[in-house]
């Protein structure tokens, strides 16, 4: 099979210069008029397009500026990247903060919240830290792994809020303010400056930086430029219903991982829009804001993860959720079932765009999109269990297990190559040798399958001899009538005839109704539902096993890898103790 190419036309040549300059001195941002940015949708605090400009300008001198000055003394250039680090919920500082360093060119490593002292402590420890901006919440925990690092109290800031005894982001603005200090200039960069690092478990094993440069940054964001300009061709949206006819976006998703990150911060100045900051991603706190403020804040965009659909769907308080107003809905990072995707149309979420797309962060952000019906002539059609195809700027191969091409229609791990690849890990030679190679192609470590007609793309895994997608499976088992679980994950496991054969095992989580009925009644019942749906290669011959939650990453992407260790690992102790009763 040939290389797969993108259907759309090539990115421009991107340019060498500071990402921050990419974004802010195009022609066209200076013309636009001073609208709402960003709210903040616990507090109702509203900031404005030039009020957000001037405050990075003197926030990126702040962080420059000598500590004799009250500065953070941070410069670019060092001998070694100089990482500054970010441990915080979402908030109106944090897009501020980011913009700042990516301006003088210091490095960012942004640590995901949720972690425990123990994690956060190995990813500081990996990073080499200077300083650390936190959100008050999460104080406790960093300077508890702080100091298992050695990094000194006083060098943690804080992002948003108040901590007695520390600056925060507050403090350095207006310090530069009161001392009237010149402020700093974009510092320049090269093809290969490192912008920033978000953590990924790659393809495999423990959590991995991953190296993304400012040309990296800026190729990301000629993507949907170059996709949007292909929009245009066909494709008028209507008047937005809006306060300032800008788009609104409700931003929950974690700003420390790639999609949050790229979605509602550095892609928010493609065009001017709102957007509405929620600290972090909770159920009842979503359904709270839909509820009351979608008819202040007239939210039209939303980007979401499968999981959240699930979760928003099986809500009692669905039916009372106010979303006429929304109009493109964008889903990411874990796939989305077909039947979710149809369950957010008109009766749900009325909508005329819908979207959703395949990446990682070890390809800065996405590599795979729908196209939108309508696109390059109407040759390209929406078919069930279709992933996307290829951005602007992007190829692909499907290769076998033995390193060969795979055919059209046939599985393989997906490679991907383009200029948003990453530069590959932080201080992990080896796994950037195994999954950066020296061609340009990156290892996706995900399996797939191409279309012969058009080059669509599928998520797929090879199960016993067979193309299995465990999504389908999933599907069919979230379907069962009886409404027996409320999530599922489906992975390969060992099975007992071969050593190297692989079957499908269901991890579930129980409904009230399965609870009630007591895991026997409901294995029996799933696997009844799925035999008769389903063909012989995707029943589960791997077996069920009841858990309280499926383990997942904060955007929605099931961690399957986690599930099959930790059943190799009973499986492995079951066999130990069989061994010892059979010696006794």
């Amino acid at each position: 099979m040939p290389h797969l190419k993108s259907l759309y036309p090539p990115i421009p040549e991107p340019p060498v210069v500071n990402c921050y300059d990419f974004v802010f001195d195009r022609p066209d941002v200076k013309s636009w008029p001073d609208y709402t940015l960003h709210i903040d949708g616990v507090t109702g605090e509203k900031r404005r397009f030039r009020d957000f400009c001037e405050r990075v300008a003197d926030c990126a001198t702040a962080l420059s500026a000598p500590q004799a000055l009250g500065g953070l003394g941070l410069h670019a250039g060092a001998p070694s990247p100089e990482f500054v680090g970010i441990l915080s919920n979402n908030s109106l500082e944090f897009p501020v903060v980011v913009m700042s360093l990516l301006k003088i060119a210091v490095p960012i490593a942004f640590f995901p919240s949720l972690l425990t002292e123990g994690e956060v402590t190995a990813l500081l420890r990996l990073s080499r830290l200077s300083w650390l901006f936190v959100s008050p919440q999460l104080y406790p925990l960093a300077r508890a792994a702080a100091g298992q690092i050695g990094l000194a109290d006083d060098r943690i800031i804080v992002l948003q809020g108040h901590v007695p005894g520390h600056q925060s982001v507050e403090d350095l603005v207006q310090n530069v303010r009161a001392r009237n200090i010149a402020r700093v200039a974009t510092q320049p960069v090269q093809r290969d400056t490192l912008a920033y690092m978000v953590f990924s478990s790659g393809t495999s094993g423990l959590p991995k930086g991953v190296m993304i440069s400012h040309c990296n940054v800026i190729v990301s964001t000629l993507q949907p430029i170059v996709t949007m300009q292909e929009m245009a061709k066909f494709y008028k949206p209507a008047p937005l219903n809006t306060p300032e006819k800008i788009p609104v976006h409700l931003a929950f998703l974690p700003f420390y991982h790639s999609m949050g990150l790229h979605s509602s911060i550095l892609r928010t100045f493609l065009q001017p829009q709102t957007i509405v900051i929620l600290p972090k991603w909770n159920p009842g706190h979503f359904i709270q804001v839909m509820l009351k403020q979608v008819h202040v804040y007239k939210i039209s965009h939303l980007g979401v993860v499968p999981s959240l659909i699930q979760t928003v769907m099986s809500s009692p308080q669905l039916v009372k959720l106010a979303l006429d107003n929304v109009v493109h809905v964008m889903t990411g990072a874990a796939y989305l079932p077909p039947e979710l995707r149809d369950n957010s149309g008109p009766k749900k979420i009325s909508t005329d765009k819908r979207s959703q797309g395949f990446g990682m962060s070890e390809c800065t952000l996405a590599a795979l999109m729908l196209p939108l019906p309508g696109s390059f002539g109407g040759t390209v059609e929406r078919v069930p269990g279709m992933t996307g195809i290829l951005l602007p700027g992007m190829e692909a191969r499907i290769v076998r297990q033995d390193g060969s091409e795979a055919d059209f229609d046939e599985a393989g791990e997906l490679w991907l190559r383009g200029q948003n690849v990453a530069l590959g890990y932080w201080n992990n030679e080896q796994a950037t040798r195994e999954t950066f190679l020296p061609d340009g192609w990156l290892r996706t470590g995900d399996g797939f399958k191409a279309d012969r007609a058009v080059v669509r793309l599928q998520d797929t895994l090879k199960i016993s001899g067979s193309q299995v997608s465990p999504a389908e499976i999933e599907n069919t088992l979230l379907q069962q009538p009886d409404r027996l679980v409320t999530d599922v994950a489906v992975a390969g496991v060992q099975g007992v005839r071969l050593a190297d054969e692989q079957v499908p095992r269901a991890w579930i989580v129980l409904s009230e109704e399965g609870r009630r009925r007591g895991e026997a009644a409901v294995f029996a019942a799933l696997d009844q539902w799925a035999r008769t749906r389903l063909s012989k290669p995707k029943w589960l011959r791997g077996g069920y096993e009841v858990v309280a939650e499926i383990p997942k990453l904060p955007t929605g992407k099931v961690l399957r890898r986690r599930l099959q260790e930790a059943f190799a690992a009973k499986r492995k102790r079951e066999d130990v103790e069989a061994g010892t009763r059979a010696k006794l």
